[in-house]
């Protein structure tokens, strides 16, 4: 089959240039609570726009109903941030689309080793650390331990955990181990989708002694027992695994209960098929009857 120049087409869901906006015109999906002012990350941002400007533009769509006027899908925090900081307008990126559930949900944050490798850039450019530590709102002993992120870190373990959100903390835990232990250790973090500090730690109590750096001791957890650790962690794989084959065919069988119930419907639409039903096969009707009546199958 031959594929034509505009199937193979790709379309932008954003236009092109970027434009300046006046706050005025732009519509936030929700007030910020006093809360979220006060977390971390948004100190982060205002520590980094106040050293260095607004980097990733603030990303809003055009109301269909109001020309002139935006709607806020992304950039929330950006946004307050540039507010507090008495700026009245920003360059924006412009949606095609008015949903916000990709930017949200489906956009890559920067990760730990990605953070580590551009802190790593920037001070071979000549960025003096004290400005480096001022953008990114954490003191100078912070930042030298987020540039030696990767010291003690086997390459293997580092590939998998490249584009995770895990904490500072747990790379340290994870250096007291050997590099063998270190790559299962990153596995089974992948694989249980947990990055925590306490899953970090409950792997390293877990650790043989013999797959410990010297000096390392794995933290006691009271109440439970190395072995018992063991077994949790042998147990959770497992689990892990069965989740992941269930994923595996979770689009398929999706697909198959949707074609099936619009069948279903179909057939019962039909008043000599509820008839027949009725009268020979009475104790399938209902249930015919409740599977064309649940949503949730097509949501």
């Amino acid at each position: 089959m031959t594929v034509t120049r505009k199937e193979r087409t790709v379309v932008a869901a954003f236009e092109q240039e970027l434009v300046t906006l006046s706050f005025e015109n732009i519509a936030p999906l929700y007030v910020l609570t006093p809360q979220k002012k006060a977390s971390i990350k948004f100190k982060q941002i205002a520590a980094s726009v106040q050293e260095i400007g607004l980097v990733e533009p603030i990303v809003v769509s055009r109301d269909p109903y109001n020309a002139g006027q935006y709607s806020l899908l992304d950039g929330h925090l950006r946004l307050e941030v540039l507010k507090d900081q008495g700026q009245t307008h920003a360059r924006c990126l412009v949606s095609t689309d008015d949903e916000a559930f990709t930017y949200n949900k489906r956009i890559s944050r920067l990760a730990t080793i990605q953070e580590h490798k551009m802190i790593l850039r920037a001070l071979s450019l000549g960025v003096p650390e004290a400005r480096l530590a001022s953008a990114l709102n954490v003191n100078i002993k912070t930042l030298k331990q987020k540039r030696q992120l990767l010291d003690g870190i086997c390459d293997e373990a580092a590939e998998l955990l490249k584009d995770k959100q895990v904490t500072l903390t747990g790379f340290q835990i994870l250096k007291k181990m050997k590099p063998i232990r270190q790559i299962e250790a990153a596995q089974l973090m992948v694989a249980m989708n947990k990055f925590t500090i306490n899953y970090a730690r409950s792997l390293l109590a877990a650790t043989p002694e013999r797959q410990l750096v010297s000096a390392a001791t794995p933290k006691k957890i009271k109440g439970i027992s190395r072995e018992q650790l063991a077994l949790m962690e042998r147990e959770s794989a497992n689990l892990e695994r069965e989740v992941r084959l269930v994923e595996d065919s979770y689009g398929a069988d999706h697909l198959d209960l949707v074609l099936t119930r619009g069948f279903i419907a179909k057939l019962m639409r039909s008043e000599q098929i509820t008839r027949y039903l009725s009268l020979h096969h009475d104790a399938f009707l209902p249930a015919f009857e409740k599977i064309t009546e649940n949503e949730a199958f097509t949501s």
